[in-house]
């Protein structure tokens, strides 16, 4: 197709007929193309296909083996892509003739490419992107939410959107339970409504950033699940009082699927457990800038320690491959949110087969999306890839998990 030239006026990209060609004959996508438009900017879909004036390319223009793709993909045109915090997902792609959305991944062999359904018309498509971020933001039609956290707010905001979303859906069936209703949506959606209310599950703390509900991970994990420390397993240098509070009192998931804790021996600095449990594996001289103020919690990897700085609280993880240590999460409540997030997560994917439709590597980049940025919602600095000290890479522990399809930690 031709290259077009697109008028962005107001906040929003508009097409001329002439401009949409013989490719777009659905007549309420014209409609659409030519009158509202499309949003210049957003967080959660970005139109750099129309925006750039590259115009609405047919996907078969843009691989270099057209001949295998299915043919059910070569006249998709393509006009954006999924966002997520610091780069774009997959690709969305409008049917012309049906008006259909949907989402592919661009491979190096086309004939492994495929679509995935993402929303019956634009207009639907972008009103789900809009009640997906009122929801995030405690804006608009989620504005009754702003200032509630809990398990009956999370469960209320999950009915709200999951409302709001089928309620565009002109497939849907008179009367429907909640547990349908959340089955009818698109797999991006129904993550979206079921995992980023998870975000409201707690709120400010005294001392910590979070102050999770009574008993919210006993119900989670089980009571005998909870290793709840005494004070005989600090080390004088845990002089952080909330942190001491917060394990003696909530306690960790003693096997949270993430780390084993160290249960069988008071908690270590850093320069004790390698001189006691692994003498001359790391040399005193290789460890962290005043480590003997780290206490070690458990090991998160092979070759990855989680640690706690006695004197600040925040939580660390220690790469003994690389000799670097890397913010993990804010602190301790933080910490425990996210174990109890992929928990859940795991749980809700049983129930609604969330990784269902997300078989190929590259798709499950929006299951990790929006686990990131249900995250970094509660806790920036899990994800805030920004360096902290000279010798920290950016490279952030949970983003890069949820990523790790073959670890399989989002799969039930």
């Amino acid at each position: 197709m031709n290259t077009i030239t697109t008028t962005v006026g107001g906040g929003t990209i508009t097409l001329t007929d002439e401009e949409l060609g013989p490719y777009v004959t659905h007549a309420g996508t014209r409609q659409w193309l030519t009158g509202p438009g499309l949003p210049h900017e957003g967080a959660l879909l970005g139109f750099g296909a129309v925006r750039e004036g590259t115009g609405l390319r047919r996907v078969a223009e843009l691989v270099a083996d057209a001949g295998v793709l299915a043919q059910e993909l070569r006249d998709q045109l393509v006009i954006g892509s999924l966002r997520t915090l610091d780069r774009d997902l997959e690709s969305i792609v409008l049917d012309g003739t049906t008006g259909e959305i949907s989402t592919t991944s661009f491979h190096r062999d086309p004939g492994l490419m495929d679509l995935s359904p993402l929303a019956p018309s634009l207009e639907a498509l972008l009103r789900f992107a809009e009640a997906t971020e009122e929801l995030v933001e405690s804006r608009g039609r989620f504005a009754m939410f702003e200032g509630r956290v809990g398990p009956k707010p999370v469960a209320a905001m999950t009915s709200h959107l999951t409302s709001h979303l089928t309620s565009h859906l002109t497939s849907l069936l008179a009367a429907r339970s909640a547990s349908d209703e959340v089955r009818d949506l698109a797999p991006y959606w129904r993550m979206a409504a079921l995992i980023r209310p998870l975000a409201r599950i707690a709120g400010p703390g005294d001392g910590l950033a979070l102050k999770l509900p009574l008993r919210l991970l006993d119900e989670e994990f089980g009571a005998g699940g909870i290793m709840r420390f005494e004070e005989v397993d600090f080390p004088t240098a845990l002089v952080h009082q909330p942190t001491r509070r917060f394990l003696t009192e909530v306690g960790l998931p003693e096997d949270g699927f993430m780390f084993p804790l160290d249960t069988e021996v008071a908690l270590p600095t850093l320069p004790e457990y390698y001189e006691q449990e692994r003498p001359g594996y790391v040399p005193p001289a290789e460890l962290p800038v005043d480590a003997d103020r780290l206490i070690r919690l458990g090991q998160l990897l092979q070759d990855t320690s989680l640690v706690v700085d006695g004197t600040t609280g925040a939580i660390l993880c220690w790469s003994e491959s690389d000799r670097t240590l890397r913010p993990l999460n804010a602190d301790i409540s933080t910490l425990a949110l996210t174990v109890w997030l992929i928990h859940r997560e795991k749980a809700l994917d049983a129930r609604y087969d969330l990784t269902e439709s997300y078989a190929q590597p590259v798709r499950q980049q929006a299951l990790a999306a929006t686990m990131t940025e249900t995250l970094a919602t509660v806790d920036p600095v899990a994800c805030d890839r920004t360096p902290t000290t000279p010798d920290d890479d950016g490279r952030r522990y949970w983003a890069g998990i949820f990523e790790d399809r073959a670890s399989g930690t989002l799969y039930a």
